[in-house]
């Protein structure tokens, strides 16, 4: 470009915007040598995690550890210099840095020497693992009141003569001044950091495990982390919208597997209207198909009287939830499950229903609110118990930042250096073929009906209270949740109604979509990534969803090697199936790494005993060279802005653009 001519007036324009940004050669000409060398650094490492299910213990020891990436940094730096016994209780401290220096105060004779070792152990970590980052990078890393002095403690230690002494007397006046604590805490956060750069969570973080909100604080405060919605997520998410529905259901759920902790612990949601309306209603009720599971929790601590109340107000909302989600079906018939229309199919006199073209006698049939003429109506006191815990739910601050934080860093799949994360599947008809969906007044499927479903996900909390559009969005969270060949259910239907009423157990079947099957085909595997604008060598999916059956053989990798599943099984309700506790993926700048875990002890015994998560690590794929920055979406960003900065400099050496010296 040799004159003012040669340029558009919007590009033009958008020089002179990008020249206030850098008003001259020399500013823009820096700038271009700093995303250059950031463009040749290697590509940083990703974590994968799927499954969480609300097992905060589990899933912040996986995530402290970074699938064993700590551990693999100190085998490296110091697996010649260090015993097994002290890299073990170093990567504990890394961990779980407050609680373990607790125990050091406690243990140690000489507190003082303690921590001067390893405060410079820890530094020497911290320079090891920032070889990949900037110094830019790695100070924006650090927490701000200590910015200042682990910058010199990194780039101070690896210097000799008076700079190495005065490295040495600022850990002195470290530790002189009672500072040791927090710049070791300091030290640990920064290693976490600098050892995963970018987190995903490939769907479910909610139910099942008592404390999703735990999870949740600590993805609000990772620093880098996108999240691919599953079922149990949009459940969530819905309840925090205002659909009566899934208030129900969630509360269904979380009765049933007696984790109400989340709810009234951390969320602060009182289940009071709930228990008297249960325990007035249903008081002389059959609750036997009603029992709740104690399987997370010691039996013992519960008399007859505390199970009995929990079945009867599990049974309650689980007739209103039955009652709405028929309501919902006879309101959208564009879901095309007609024949999820269950309570006006049953004989109240005889006690049947009759269901696919059979009759089958009913396990319970004591229902005191309904109205066999009229089965889907709520009575007006099941009206005001959902109300009130819907507005209990809407006006959780907590939740609603929660739910907030899910939308603006979550999604229905996502495309990301080179792979494709959804939860749950790309749903297929059985001929192998995208399936169609007319939901919504057009017929899509593939990646045009996943960018429809997510737009319509987002209307059930940001479009305006009361509107159609709003409660059609709120419809719409619950197909996603359970509604037939739902992309992040992937099953023709959820038979809650037939394992509590039917003792046939071929009715409780519910058949996966054809992806599943089709999956294992590797040519299919790249067609779905090609329908996504994907192809290449190391291009995959990667979801979770289906717990992965290790102790039946069954391998995680599955197409050829095209498609990864990560289910983690953090839930003690899935390992049993599993065989083991699932799944995290390590994606760094040499290889793909898969990681398989054991159940984890607990965190005391991780922080007493050092006992970490037993895992083995597979790495299934390895790059030809070292990956670099511009070889990934952020560096196809970075090399536009430098392309821009070049047509900057263009302009500015001929006129077209003029320098101010003086900005």
């Amino acid at each position: 470009m040799d004159g003012k001519t040669t340029y558009s007036q919007e590009q033009l324009h958008y020089l002179r915007l990008l020249s206030r940004q850098y008003p001259t050669v020399q500013a823009a000409g820096t700038e271009i040598i700093r995303l250059k060398a950031i463009l040749n650094l290697p590509k940083a490492t990703e974590h994968f995690m799927s499954d969480i299910h609300g097992e905060h213990e589990a899933f912040l020891h996986i995530l402290n550890s970074g699938s064993g990436e700590v551990k693999e940094k100190l085998e490296e730096l110091f697996g010649n210099t260090m015993t097994q016994r002290d890299r073990n209780d170093l990567a504990t401290l890394i961990y779980y840095p407050r609680p373990k220096l607790a125990l050091a105060a406690d243990e140690n004779e000489d507190l003082d020497e303690w921590y001067r070792l390893t405060i410079h152990r820890l530094v020497d970590l911290c320079r090891y693992v920032s070889t990949k980052h900037t110094r830019k990078k790695v100070r924006g890393f650090m927490q701000p009141d200590y910015e200042q002095i682990l910058d010199e403690l990194i780039h101070l230690a690896e210097e000799g003569g008076s700079r190495r002494d005065q490295y040495e007397n600022i850990i002195s006046t470290i530790i002189e001044t009672g500072q040791s604590p927090a710049i070791i805490s300091a030290l640990c956060a920064l290693i976490k950091a600098l050892v995963v750069d970018h987190l995903h969570i490939v769907g479910d973080i909610f139910d099942r495990g008592p404390r999703a909100d735990i999870v949740m604080d600590s993805l609000m405060n990772a620093h880098s982390v996108d999240i691919q919605w599953g079922n149990h997520d949009v459940l969530w998410m819905g309840a925090a919208s205002g659909s009566r529905t899934l208030v129900a259901t969630v509360l269904s759920n979380s009765i049933r597997y007696n984790n109400l902790d989340v709810i009234e612990t951390g969320y602060g949601i009182s289940l009071r209207p709930l228990s008297i309306f249960a325990n007035e209603v249903y008081k002389d009720c059959d609750t036997e198909q009603f029992q709740v599971k104690l399987t997370n929790t010691d039996p013992e601590q519960y008399t007859e009287k505390d199970k009995l109340l929990s079945a009867r107000m599990y049974k309650a909302i689980t007739m209103i939830l039955f009652k709405l989600e028929g309501q919902k079906l006879l309101r959208r018939p564009e879901f095309g499950m007609p024949d999820r229309l269950l309570l006006d199919k049953i004989d109240y006199e005889k006690k049947t229903i009759t269901l696919y073209g059979r009759t089958y006698p009913l396990l319970d049939w004591d229902f005191p609110t309904v109205d066999p003429q009229d089965p889907y109506a709520l009575t007006e006191e099941e009206s005001h118990v959902i109300n009130q815990l819907t507005d209990s739910f809407r006006n959780s601050e907590k939740l609603q930042r929660h739910v907030r934080f899910l939308y603006s860093k979550g999604c229905l799949y996502k495309v990301y250096n080179g792979n494709l994360l959804f939860h749950g599947c790309i749903p297929m008809a059985e001929d192998g073929s995208l399936l169609k969906f007319s939901i919504g007044g057009k017929e899509r499927s593939g990646k045009a009906f996943l960018d429809y479903a997510e737009q319509t996900a987002r209307k059930a909390y940001y479009d305006k209270r009361g509107s159609a559009e709003r409660q059609f969005g709120m419809d719409f969270l619950w197909w996603l949740w359970c509604g037939r060949n739902s992309p992040i259910y992937g099953r023709d239907r959820m038979t809650t109604f037939e394992r509590r009423f039917i003792a046939d157990e071929t009715t409780w079947a519910e058949p996966k979509n054809a992806y599943y099957t089709h999956c294992q085909n590797g040519a299919v595997c790249e067609m779905l990534l090609k329908e996504f604008g994907l192809e290449g060598e190391h291009c995959h999916i990667i979801n979770g969803h289906v717990p992965v059956r290790t102790k039946k053989g069954e391998s995680p990798i599955k197409g050829g090697g095209k498609l990864i599943v990560i289910d983690g099984g953090f839930s003690k309700a899935y390992q049993a199936t599993s065989g083991i506790a699932g799944y995290t993926l390590i994606y760094n700048s040499r290889h793909f790494r898969l990681v398989s875990h054991q159940p984890f002890a607990g965190k005391w015994n991780a922080i007493h005993k050092n006992d970490d998560i037993h895992n083995e690590s597979v790495v299934f794929e390895k790059m030809e060279t070292r990956m670099r920055i511009w070889q990934t979406d952020e560096g196809q960003d970075l090399q536009t802005r430098v392309d821009d900065l070049m047509m900057l400099l263009a302009a500015y050496r001929s006129g077209a653009v003029t320098e101010d010296h003086h900005g």
